[in-house]
């Protein structure tokens, strides 16, 4: 066999190998696709997005009304600061409408705030708090108008905050910015624990 004659050979050795390896990465390159579609065809099937929050979640629920809090704290005005936030997180997901009254309302949303710490979480010289936390305990409750049915409950819901210690002015400041942060924060976290039952 001449010189010839063998690289006409390897090259065809070559181009057989190619086509193989080619059709093996359009084999798996189709398998991936296929897994893929089955993944998101699973987790639509259960009712939620990629957001973890149940678009089919209270079918009947079109409006909800967020009832005045009870504070049973000394903060005074958390409870309007907490019902604030939980009246912007129900407008900004847009699942519900934010009913202006109860009478426009399929369901209600109500709360009272029974508890609320501060501790410190970081000293500086003199044992004198440089950071505190501030915890907030409350009790929610979403029940459906009509027939009074109870849809979702929490007994102990917390929410925390840290904030700066400095001047009195400033922390004074720092520490009504956490509780604003605070507020939004649960107001969130119980909207998706709420919404996540399917």
């Amino acid at each position: 066999m001449g010189k010839n004659d063998r690289e006409n050979m390897m090259g065809a050795e070559g181009k057989i190998r190619g086509k193989r390896q080619g059709g093996d990465a359009k084999k798996n390159s189709g398998i991936r696709r296929i897994g893929i579609a089955l993944l998101i065809l699973s987790l639509s099937g259960c009712g939620y997005s990629f957001s973890g929050i149940s678009k089919s979640a209270y079918p009947s629920i079109r409006s909800i009304y967020i009832d005045t809090f009870t504070n049973k704290t000394s903060e005074a005005n958390l409870d309007v600061i907490v019902r604030s936030a939980f009246s912007n997180e129900i407008v900004q997901n847009g699942h519900f409408k934010l009913a202006a009254s109860r009478d426009e309302a399929d369901a209600v949303f109500r709360g009272t705030i029974i508890g609320l710490q501060i501790a410190p979480l970081a000293y500086k010289v003199a044992s004198l708090s440089a950071e505190d936390r501030i915890t907030v305990t409350m009790e929610l409750l979403f029940e459906e108008k009509a027939s009074g049915r109870t849809l979702w409950t929490n007994s102990a819901f917390t929410g925390t905050a840290d904030y700066r210690v400095a001047s009195v002015g400033v922390t004074e400041a720092n520490r009504r910015a956490a509780l604003t942060k605070l507020a939004s924060d649960a107001a969130e976290n119980a909207y998706r624990l709420m919404m996540s039952d399917f």
